[in-house]
This record gives structure tokens, C-alpha cells and sequence, in this order.
């Protein structure tokens, strides 16, 4: 099985957070599964740090490809495709992070997974934290 990680859950991982629970964690672990981490994500994580709004142990530029590499995460480039496939959601959500994601999971047949109950709205596997 594969998964797309939802921003927020991929920071929780690799900040080791209680707020994943021990089964995620278990699943996440399986080497089994594919665990799949958008380029939206670390879009979105770096315009974060960039306002100040999220604070990293060191250099983002070396930090965040060297912990998704030691958690054994796959790097999931933004294709064209799912940058149109956000045209065809409905607006439930209009965060464009978080389209994009469904848009990405949706294309590639992937189960995203996040604790967001707006993705509920879209027809798109999920998994909760």
C-alpha cells in the first residue's frame, strides 16, 4: 500500500509527536508500504519557516531532505497533472496545499494521511493520525 503524507503529519513525524498514533506509526513503518512526501509540503514548510511561523532545528535546505531521507520517506515531485487535477475538486477546502495533496493523492492512487476532517469531503482514501 502506498500513503501521501499530509504536512502537518509529516511535521509530527519527524518531530516524533504523541499526536501520531502507535497503529499510524506501525503502518508507516511496514516496510511493505510506500510513504510518500509531497514537493507541496516542503513548499509549504519552508514559506513557513520563511514567516517565522515554524521553527527547525537547523538549515531547512540541508534539515528537511536529510530527515525525510533517514525516515525512509519518498520525495513526490508536483507533476502537471495533479497541478490540473485541482481544477476538477470541488471547493470544499481552499487551502491550495491541501488540494493540491488530494489532487496528488487522487492521481497517483495513494491513501493520504491526515487529521484534516475538510478532506472528508472529497472522494479520496484517507487515514487518520
Amino acid at each position: 500500500m502506498s500513503f501521501l503524507l499530509d504536512t502537518h503529519v509529516l511535521i509530527w513525524l519527524l518531530a516524533g509527536s504523541p499526536r501520531i498514533s502507535t497503529d499510524l506509526l506501525n503502518t508507516l513503518a511496514d516496510p511493505g508500504h510506500t510513504i510518500y512526501v509531497s514537493t507541496a509540503s516542503a513548499w509549504e514548510i519552508a514559506i513557513k519557516v520563511g514567516l517565522g511561523k515554524l521553527a527547525v532545528p537547523s538549515n531547512l535546505h540541508d534539515w528537511l531532505p536529510a530527515e525525510i531521507a533517514a525516515a525512509g520517506l519518498t520525495p513526490l515531485p508536483i507533476e502537471l497533472r495533479h497541478a490540473l487535477g485541482v481544477e476538477l475538486l470541488p471547493s470544499h477546502h481552499t487551502d491550495p496545499f491541501d488540494r493540491l495533496l488530494i489532487a496528488q493523492a487522487i492521481a497517483e492512487d495513494l491513501t493520504l494521511v491526515s487529521a484534516d476532517r475538510a478532506f472528508d469531503a472529497y472522494d479520496v482514501r484517507l487515514m487518520r493520525c
